[in-house]
Protein backbone atom coordinates (compact mmCIF):
# COMPACT_ATOMS: atom_id res chain seq x y z
CA UNK A 1 0.00 0.00 0.00
CA UNK A 2 0.79 3.63 -0.43
CA UNK A 3 1.59 6.32 1.96
CA UNK A 4 -1.05 6.73 4.92
CA UNK A 5 -4.29 9.22 4.31
CA UNK A 6 -6.22 10.35 7.40
CA UNK A 7 -9.73 11.45 6.35
CA UNK A 8 -11.50 14.19 8.67
CA UNK A 9 -15.33 14.10 7.99
CA UNK A 10 -17.11 17.47 8.55
CA UNK A 11 -20.50 16.71 7.62
CA UNK A 12 -21.93 17.20 10.95
CA UNK A 13 -20.07 20.46 11.05
CA UNK A 14 -19.57 21.69 7.59
CA UNK A 15 -22.49 20.33 6.20
CA UNK A 16 -24.71 21.82 9.14
CA UNK A 17 -24.48 25.70 7.08
CA UNK A 18 -26.66 23.85 4.19
CA UNK A 19 -29.02 22.61 6.15
CA UNK A 20 -29.43 25.99 7.71
CA UNK A 21 -28.12 23.80 11.24
CA UNK A 22 -30.77 22.38 11.98
CA UNK A 23 -29.29 19.06 12.69
CA UNK A 24 -31.51 16.89 15.37
CA UNK A 25 -30.46 14.22 18.54
CA UNK A 26 -30.86 10.76 16.11
CA UNK A 27 -29.49 12.21 13.15
CA UNK A 28 -26.61 13.25 14.75
CA UNK A 29 -26.53 9.69 16.37
CA UNK A 30 -26.93 7.77 12.85
CA UNK A 31 -24.58 10.12 10.66
CA UNK A 32 -22.13 9.85 13.34
CA UNK A 33 -22.38 5.90 14.04
CA UNK A 34 -22.10 5.13 10.60
CA UNK A 35 -19.17 7.75 10.02
CA UNK A 36 -17.44 5.71 13.08
CA UNK A 37 -18.39 2.47 11.60
CA UNK A 38 -17.18 3.24 7.95
CA UNK A 39 -13.46 4.28 8.96
CA UNK A 40 -13.32 8.45 8.91
CA UNK A 41 -10.78 8.78 11.34
CA UNK A 42 -12.32 12.06 13.00
CA UNK A 43 -15.46 13.14 12.98
CA UNK A 44 -16.00 17.15 13.28
CA UNK A 45 -19.34 18.12 15.11
CA UNK A 46 -20.60 21.78 16.14
CA UNK A 47 -22.67 24.79 14.68
CA UNK A 48 -21.10 25.88 10.94
CA UNK A 49 -19.20 28.49 12.46
CA UNK A 50 -18.08 26.59 15.38
CA UNK A 51 -18.67 26.03 18.88
CA UNK A 52 -21.00 28.50 20.80
CA UNK A 53 -21.64 30.17 16.62
CA UNK A 54 -25.48 29.28 17.49
CA UNK A 55 -26.43 33.28 17.03
CA UNK A 56 -28.19 35.99 15.11
CA UNK A 57 -25.22 36.85 13.06
CA UNK A 58 -24.60 33.13 11.86
CA UNK A 59 -27.66 31.35 12.75
CA UNK A 60 -29.67 29.82 15.36
CA UNK A 61 -28.79 25.95 15.92
CA UNK A 62 -32.00 24.07 16.61
CA UNK A 63 -30.74 22.09 18.75
CA UNK A 64 -28.69 22.34 22.17
CA UNK A 65 -25.03 22.16 20.73
CA UNK A 66 -23.88 19.57 24.25
CA UNK A 67 -26.42 17.65 23.78
CA UNK A 68 -25.69 16.97 20.10
CA UNK A 69 -22.03 16.67 21.48
CA UNK A 70 -23.76 14.10 23.99
CA UNK A 71 -25.49 11.98 21.29
CA UNK A 72 -22.27 11.97 19.09
CA UNK A 73 -19.80 10.81 21.77
CA UNK A 74 -22.16 8.14 22.67
CA UNK A 75 -21.97 6.51 19.42
CA UNK A 76 -18.60 7.21 18.31
CA UNK A 77 -16.40 4.52 19.32
CA UNK A 78 -13.03 4.42 16.94
CA UNK A 79 -12.95 7.99 15.76
CA UNK A 80 -11.77 11.14 17.22
CA UNK A 81 -14.62 13.30 18.24
CA UNK A 82 -14.31 16.95 17.29
CA UNK A 83 -15.10 20.12 17.69
CA UNK A 84 -14.33 23.66 15.73
CA UNK A 85 -13.35 26.54 17.60
CA UNK A 86 -13.11 29.91 16.55
CA UNK A 87 -11.45 32.08 19.19
CA UNK A 88 -13.45 35.09 20.26
CA UNK A 89 -16.80 33.12 19.17
CA UNK A 90 -15.85 29.98 21.27
CA UNK A 91 -13.98 30.17 25.11
CA UNK A 92 -12.13 28.00 26.67
CA UNK A 93 -15.14 27.45 29.39
CA UNK A 94 -17.04 26.47 25.66
CA UNK A 95 -14.35 23.71 25.46
CA UNK A 96 -14.19 22.65 29.05
CA UNK A 97 -18.31 22.08 28.51
CA UNK A 98 -17.77 20.11 25.38
CA UNK A 99 -15.25 17.92 26.52
CA UNK A 100 -17.25 16.68 29.42
CA UNK A 101 -19.98 15.72 26.89
CA UNK A 102 -17.51 13.26 25.42
CA UNK A 103 -15.34 15.76 22.41
CA UNK A 104 -11.76 14.63 22.29
CA UNK A 105 -10.44 16.67 19.39
CA UNK A 106 -10.85 20.30 18.65
CA UNK A 107 -9.48 22.56 15.45
CA UNK A 108 -9.14 25.87 16.60
CA UNK A 109 -9.28 27.97 13.15
CA UNK A 110 -8.59 31.70 12.86
CA UNK A 111 -7.83 33.76 9.90
CA UNK A 112 -4.95 33.02 8.33
CA UNK A 113 -3.07 36.27 9.11
CA UNK A 114 -4.29 35.41 12.54
CA UNK A 115 -2.51 32.48 14.59
CA UNK A 116 -1.29 34.23 17.32
CA UNK A 117 -5.27 34.57 18.40
CA UNK A 118 -5.38 30.72 18.98
CA UNK A 119 -2.77 30.18 21.41
CA UNK A 120 -4.50 29.96 24.98
CA UNK A 121 -7.17 27.81 23.29
CA UNK A 122 -4.15 25.40 21.80
CA UNK A 123 -2.70 25.35 25.20
CA UNK A 124 -5.43 24.72 27.15
CA UNK A 125 -6.79 21.72 24.88
CA UNK A 126 -3.55 20.00 25.08
CA UNK A 127 -3.55 20.32 28.89
CA UNK A 128 -6.42 18.35 29.11
CA UNK A 129 -5.29 15.85 25.94
CA UNK A 130 -7.34 16.57 23.34
CA UNK A 131 -6.13 16.02 19.64
CA UNK A 132 -5.17 19.70 18.32
CA UNK A 133 -5.88 21.26 14.91
CA UNK A 134 -4.19 24.16 13.82
CA UNK A 135 -6.70 25.28 11.32
CA UNK A 136 -6.10 28.26 9.19
CA UNK A 137 -9.31 29.58 6.98
CA UNK A 138 -9.27 31.84 3.48
CA UNK A 139 -6.34 30.57 2.77
CA UNK A 140 -6.25 32.05 -0.80
CA UNK A 141 -5.59 35.52 1.22
CA UNK A 142 -1.99 35.26 1.49
CA UNK A 143 0.99 34.08 0.30
CA UNK A 144 2.92 30.66 0.97
CA UNK A 145 5.58 32.33 2.80
CA UNK A 146 3.22 34.49 5.35
CA UNK A 147 0.94 30.99 5.87
CA UNK A 148 4.24 29.10 6.53
CA UNK A 149 4.58 31.78 9.23
CA UNK A 150 1.34 31.35 10.83
CA UNK A 151 1.41 27.46 10.85
CA UNK A 152 4.53 27.59 12.63
CA UNK A 153 2.73 29.43 15.64
CA UNK A 154 0.31 27.16 15.46
CA UNK A 155 2.80 24.64 16.10
CA UNK A 156 4.71 26.36 18.72
CA UNK A 157 1.52 26.75 20.83
CA UNK A 158 1.16 22.65 20.61
CA UNK A 159 -1.21 21.74 17.46
CA UNK A 160 -0.55 17.88 16.75
CA UNK A 161 -1.19 18.94 12.86
CA UNK A 162 -1.88 22.00 11.11
CA UNK A 163 -4.63 22.83 8.28
CA UNK A 164 -4.69 24.59 5.39
CA UNK A 165 -8.53 25.80 4.29
CA UNK A 166 -9.70 26.96 1.27
CA UNK A 167 -12.88 27.84 2.83
CA UNK A 168 -13.75 30.14 -0.17
CA UNK A 169 -13.42 27.50 -3.05
CA UNK A 170 -11.13 30.09 -4.84
CA UNK A 171 -7.98 28.28 -5.06
CA UNK A 172 -6.34 26.78 -7.87
CA UNK A 173 -4.65 23.34 -8.02
CA UNK A 174 -0.82 24.72 -8.44
CA UNK A 175 -2.21 27.54 -6.03
CA UNK A 176 -2.78 24.62 -3.03
CA UNK A 177 0.48 22.96 -4.26
CA UNK A 178 2.98 25.75 -3.26
CA UNK A 179 1.25 26.54 0.06
CA UNK A 180 1.00 22.89 1.22
CA UNK A 181 4.97 22.57 0.16
CA UNK A 182 5.46 25.49 2.03
CA UNK A 183 4.35 24.97 5.26
CA UNK A 184 5.17 21.14 4.70
CA UNK A 185 9.15 22.39 4.90
CA UNK A 186 8.46 24.90 7.83
CA UNK A 187 6.83 22.56 10.19
CA UNK A 188 7.66 19.25 11.53
CA UNK A 189 4.26 17.93 12.36
CA UNK A 190 1.44 16.50 9.72
CA UNK A 191 0.10 18.92 6.94
CA UNK A 192 -3.56 18.46 6.11
CA UNK A 193 -5.94 20.49 3.68
CA UNK A 194 -9.61 21.46 3.97
CA UNK A 195 -11.78 22.23 0.36
CA UNK A 196 -14.60 23.89 -0.94
CA UNK A 197 -16.03 22.75 -4.12
CA UNK A 198 -17.52 26.50 -5.48
CA UNK A 199 -15.11 25.67 -8.65
CA UNK A 200 -15.44 22.33 -9.04
CA UNK A 201 -12.18 21.56 -7.83
CA UNK A 202 -12.59 20.46 -4.50
CA UNK A 203 -11.20 16.70 -5.22
CA UNK A 204 -8.57 18.06 -7.33
CA UNK A 205 -7.13 20.34 -5.11
CA UNK A 206 -7.32 17.47 -2.48
CA UNK A 207 -5.31 15.36 -4.56
CA UNK A 208 -2.94 18.49 -5.23
CA UNK A 209 -2.66 19.22 -1.37
CA UNK A 210 -1.80 14.88 -0.81
CA UNK A 211 0.86 14.87 -3.77
CA UNK A 212 2.68 18.32 -2.06
CA UNK A 213 2.85 16.13 1.33
CA UNK A 214 -0.46 16.72 3.09
CA UNK A 215 -1.64 13.64 5.20
CA UNK A 216 -4.94 15.15 6.74
CA UNK A 217 -7.57 15.61 3.89
CA UNK A 218 -11.28 16.65 4.87
CA UNK A 219 -14.64 15.37 3.15
CA UNK A 220 -18.49 15.34 4.26
CA UNK A 221 -21.11 13.36 2.97
CA UNK A 222 -22.14 14.16 -0.67
CA UNK A 223 -20.33 17.00 -0.06
CA UNK A 224 -22.91 18.39 2.35
CA UNK A 225 -21.57 21.99 3.32
CA UNK A 226 -21.40 25.71 2.41
CA UNK A 227 -21.14 27.14 -0.92
CA UNK A 228 -21.74 24.30 -3.62
CA UNK A 229 -20.07 21.91 -0.46
CA UNK A 230 -16.95 20.32 0.31
CA UNK A 231 -14.86 17.59 -1.01
CA UNK A 232 -17.40 13.72 -1.28
CA UNK A 233 -15.90 11.74 1.67
CA UNK A 234 -17.22 9.09 -0.54
CA UNK A 235 -15.42 10.09 -3.56
CA UNK A 236 -12.43 10.52 -1.78
CA UNK A 237 -11.96 6.72 -0.61
CA UNK A 238 -12.78 5.58 -4.30
CA UNK A 239 -9.70 7.59 -5.33
CA UNK A 240 -7.57 7.58 -2.58
CA UNK A 241 -8.43 3.59 -3.27
CA UNK A 242 -7.12 3.45 -6.87
CA UNK A 243 -4.37 5.39 -6.14
CA UNK A 244 -3.19 3.02 -3.57
CA UNK A 245 -2.98 4.72 -0.23
CA UNK A 246 -3.97 3.43 2.84
CA UNK A 247 -6.94 4.83 4.80
CA UNK A 248 -9.46 2.93 7.40
CA UNK A 249 -12.43 3.98 4.67
CA UNK A 250 -14.85 1.35 3.96
CA UNK A 251 -16.32 2.85 0.28
CA UNK A 252 -19.73 0.78 0.70
CA UNK A 253 -20.24 1.93 3.76
CA UNK A 254 -19.73 5.79 3.11
CA UNK A 255 -22.55 5.17 -0.09
CA UNK A 256 -24.66 3.82 1.78
CA UNK A 257 -25.47 6.89 4.69
CA UNK A 258 -25.37 9.20 1.56
CA UNK A 259 -28.41 7.34 0.43
CA UNK A 260 -29.81 6.53 2.85
CA UNK A 261 -29.19 9.60 5.66
CA UNK A 262 -27.69 12.48 4.05
CA UNK A 263 -29.52 13.00 0.53
CA UNK A 264 -32.86 12.77 2.17
CA UNK A 265 -31.01 15.66 4.36
CA UNK A 266 -30.64 17.95 1.65
CA UNK A 267 -32.81 21.42 1.45
CA UNK A 268 -31.57 22.32 -2.46
CA UNK A 269 -29.02 20.30 -4.33
CA UNK A 270 -25.33 20.39 -3.25
CA UNK A 271 -24.36 21.82 -7.27
CA UNK A 272 -22.38 24.48 -8.11
CA UNK A 273 -25.08 27.23 -9.08
CA UNK A 274 -24.45 30.32 -10.35
CA UNK A 275 -24.32 32.09 -6.85
CA UNK A 276 -21.40 29.53 -5.50
CA UNK A 277 -19.81 29.46 -8.39
CA UNK A 278 -18.96 33.59 -7.66
CA UNK A 279 -18.29 32.16 -4.08
CA UNK A 280 -15.46 30.90 -5.55
CA UNK A 281 -14.42 32.95 -8.30
CA UNK A 282 -15.04 36.31 -6.02
CA UNK A 283 -13.16 34.76 -3.17
CA UNK A 284 -15.57 35.21 -0.31
CA UNK A 285 -16.29 32.66 2.45
CA UNK A 286 -18.51 29.83 1.37
CA UNK A 287 -21.11 29.90 4.83
CA UNK A 288 -21.75 33.40 3.70
CA UNK A 289 -23.73 31.67 0.79
CA UNK A 290 -27.39 31.33 2.41
CA UNK A 291 -26.77 35.03 4.27
CA UNK A 292 -26.50 36.24 0.59
CA UNK A 293 -29.17 34.65 -1.07
CA UNK A 294 -31.17 36.24 2.01
CA UNK A 295 -30.11 39.56 1.21
CA UNK A 296 -30.46 39.65 -2.34
CA UNK A 297 -34.39 38.68 -2.08
CA UNK A 298 -34.65 41.15 0.64
CA UNK A 299 -33.30 44.18 -1.40
CA UNK A 300 -34.44 42.64 -4.91
CA UNK A 301 -30.71 42.42 -5.81
CA UNK A 302 -28.60 39.92 -7.78
CA UNK A 303 -26.96 37.63 -5.64
CA UNK A 304 -23.91 37.88 -8.09
CA UNK A 305 -22.98 41.17 -7.81
CA UNK A 306 -23.22 41.35 -3.68
CA UNK A 307 -20.54 38.55 -3.56
CA UNK A 308 -18.14 40.79 -6.15
CA UNK A 309 -18.37 43.47 -4.17
CA UNK A 310 -18.19 41.56 -1.00
CA UNK A 311 -14.81 39.81 -2.55
CA UNK A 312 -13.72 43.01 -3.48
CA UNK A 313 -13.86 44.33 0.04
CA UNK A 314 -12.04 41.35 1.17
CA UNK A 315 -14.78 40.09 3.71
CA UNK A 316 -14.23 37.53 6.12
CA UNK A 317 -15.88 35.01 8.23
CA UNK A 318 -17.27 36.85 10.90
CA UNK A 319 -18.53 40.00 9.06
CA UNK A 320 -21.77 38.68 7.99
CA UNK A 321 -23.45 41.46 9.04
CA UNK A 322 -21.97 43.42 5.97
CA UNK A 323 -23.52 41.25 3.90
CA UNK A 324 -27.15 43.17 4.79
CA UNK A 325 -24.57 46.36 4.20
CA UNK A 326 -23.43 45.79 1.45
CA UNK A 327 -26.89 44.84 -0.39
CA UNK A 328 -28.67 47.89 1.08
CA UNK A 329 -25.79 50.08 -0.45
CA UNK A 330 -26.11 48.10 -4.04
CA UNK A 331 -30.06 48.77 -3.99
CA UNK A 332 -29.24 52.89 -3.31
CA UNK A 333 -27.12 52.89 -6.85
Amino acid sequence: MGKRIYVADTTLRDGSHSIAHTYSIEQVKRIGQALDEAGVDLIEISHGDGIAGSSYNYGFQKTDEYELYSAAASVVKNAKLGILLLPGIGTIEDLKKAAACGVNAVRVATHITEADISAQHIKFAKSINMFVTGFLMLAHMSTPEAISEQAKLMESYGADYINIADSAGHMLPEQVAAVIKAVKAAVAIPVGFHAHNNLGLATGNTLAAIDAGATWVDGTIGGLGAGAGNTQTEVLAAVLSLRGYETNLNLYKLLDLDEQEVEPLKNHPQVIDSTSLMLGYAGVYSSFLLHVKRAAEKFKQDPRDILVELGRRGMIGGQEDMIIDVAYQLSKK
